[in-house]
């Protein structure tokens, strides 16, 4: 099936300048940009279907869609140590925009800080200054232009457009408990609360495939197939030469003149550069696979964002639980969304929020808070029947690292994902201090009025051991793995910095396993700018 049925189709030639594995957040860059000036033929392939779910459009539709199989890996991790044995949930996008289409729509950069200990890492082009400008270039900022912010660019960037005195109440309540307000948290600092901008567009989801691919489909050099699992990359000797992909039961072959390009995210890059024969040895011998390259570091270093969620209880129907629990509230939210695209269903995984240090030795926060106004016991489940809305902790940059393993020669069988949550003494401290400094904001005057109860961890739990004790049987991920295909120049980094897969021709990786290590907050608006920076360094090569 041919999306757009433009340019040659895999059946006929089935030669192409660029072949791109995944339309995620970075592959739809990817063929926007390459695709833009006509003089190269390029191939987008991508596992799921087309973005066609309407809850994918709608933004409170990620909650529909965590565990919606048709647009979702739902991977699991392996048992996790610190989380007492459990396996935590790992909801990724498989459809057009991947994870972009079924995330919570937070516009987070991460602090200037984290670029430039990129390019103290020897990551040279990677500082902030050298980033900024292609944060400015994906952005259409709907405050307008400035130092920091582009307004010409793809990608929507939009304020709130629901009214909600809970998630002011908490700004106000940061505010009382030492922590200033923020109106920007791309701008000059992170530091302090805010409300969170979202990848919106007058009340609809900018995912890249909306924002970035939908406006290249009419291209007669761009070529887009969906229901398209990559199998393995070919290699001619240590050069990709094409990628072998299955589509309706078919196993069919695209060959890139110039480049392979490996979008597939955090866990699906390095299964696919596994499953090719470039990883460790002994696991890809292990399992019958011919090794192209030994490259210990690919899958190793993965990182994520742990969550500790506090649920209060609140005294006034002023929740999305209220609306979601009462008929009539329900059908006036609907038809308001409908009408205007304001409302409760504009609500996006994080309304307001804040950043700070747990520790006053610290450059820069350590601590995200993401607040909003519902609570559930699991994100993806029922709301809770009571009023009641949620704050969450997220360490920023955790020390713990795990890994990603192949289990099968068979590119569908899920990889092994082991994370490694609260392993270092770092990250358990963090979410201690992080969590006494939440609920000194929750108990502040401004918020004095909505809390009736602390539901959960329940005023019980006050000692660093139960507060631990908590997260290890709570915590769950932020969904921001990154650092599987890591870019460096040590013998484990995966990628150069212009994206290159060490020690081999024709290939690059670009997507979020490329961060050298995690970001300080969301990842989706740093993974589109590392295809808006690769498509420039893409194109210079090639000229």
């Amino acid at each position: 099936m041919n999306n757009n049925n433009h340019g040659a189709s895999p059946n006929d030639v089935a030669e192409f300048d660029y072949v791109i594995v995944g339309a995620g957040s970075a592959g739809c860059v990817l063929a926007n940009r390459l695709s833009a000036d006509g003089k190269h033929s390029v191939l987008l392939l991508e596992a799921g279907p087309k973005d066609s779910n309407i809850w994918i459009h709608i933004p409170l539709g990620y909650g529909k869609l965590f565990k919606e199989k048709s647009v979702n890996w739902m991977y699991q991790t392996e048992p996790e140590p610190g989380l007492n044995g459990r396996q935590v949930f790992q909801p990724r996008g498989k459809v057009l925009g991947g994870s972009s289409s079924i995330n919570g729509l937070l516009y987070v950069r991460g602090q200037h800080e984290d670029y430039d200990r990129w390019r103290q890492r020897g990551n040279a082009g990677w500082g902030y200054d050298d980033v900024l400008p292609y944060f400015k270039k994906a952005e259409n900022q709907q405050r307008g232009a400035d130092k920091y912010h582009g307004a010409d660019g793809p990608l929507p960037v939009s304020d709130w457009r629901h009214h909600d005195p809970l998630s002011e109440a908490f700004v106000h309540a940061a505010a009382e408990a030492g922590i200033p307000t923020n109106p920007d948290f791309n701008g000059a600092t992170q530091e302090g609360a805010g409300f969170f901008q979202t990848t919106t567009r007058r009340g609809r989801r900018a995912s890249t495939a909306r924002s970035y691919l939908r406006p290249a489909l009419a291209r007669g050099n761009l070529s887009v197939e969906t229901s398209a699992l990559a199998q393995r990359i070919v290699f001619d000797g240590r050069r990709a030469s094409a990628v072998e992909y299955k589509q309706n039961g078919q196993l069919r072959s695209a060959k890139a003149r110039r480049e392979v390009l490996v979008s597939s995210g955090a866990y699906n890059s390095p299964q696919l550069l596994q499953l090719s024969g470039v990883g460790p040895a002994d696991l890809l011998k292990q399992h019958g696979i011919d090794v192209v390259l030994d490259a210990p570091g690919v899958g190793n270093d993965l990182q994520d964002h742990l969550q500790v969620r506090i649920v209060t209880r609140c005294r006034h129907p002023v929740t999305l639980n209220d609306v979601v629990n009462n008929p009539l509230r329900r059908i006036w939210a609907g038809v308001h969304y409908a009408a205007l695209r304001r409302g409760p269903l504009t609500i996006a995984a994080g309304t307001s929020g804040a950043f700070f240090k747990t520790s006053p030795r610290l450059a820069t926060p350590d601590i995200q808070i993401h607040f909003i106004p519902f609570s559930t016991d699991k994100m993806g489940e029922n709301l809770h029947p009571f009023s009641g809305f949620s704050a969450s902790v997220c360490q920023l940059r955790p020390e713990s690292r795990g890994s990603l393993r192949i289990r099968s020669a068979d590119p569908s069988v899920p990889p092994e994902i082991r994370i490694n949550y609260l392993a270092t003494e770092t990250d358990q401290r963090a979410f201690i201090d992080g969590i006494r400094i939440l609920r000194k904001i929750l108990a502040a005057p401004a918020l004095k009025d909505y809390c009736a109860e602390e539901v959960y961890p329940g005023a019980k739990t006050v000692s660093d051991e139960d507060v631990l004790a908590f997260c290890r049987s709570t915590g769950s991920t932020v969904y921001h793995p990154t650092s599987t295909c890591r870019m460096g120049n040590d013998p484990t980094a995966v990628v150069d910095q212009r994206l290159k897969v060490r020690g081999i021709e024709g290939l690059r990786v670009v997507d979020a396993s490329i961060m050298p290590d995690l970001m300080s907050g969301n990842t989706n608006a740093p993974t589109i700018m590392i295809a808006e920076k690769a498509s420039d360094m893409i194109l210079e090569d090639a000229r």
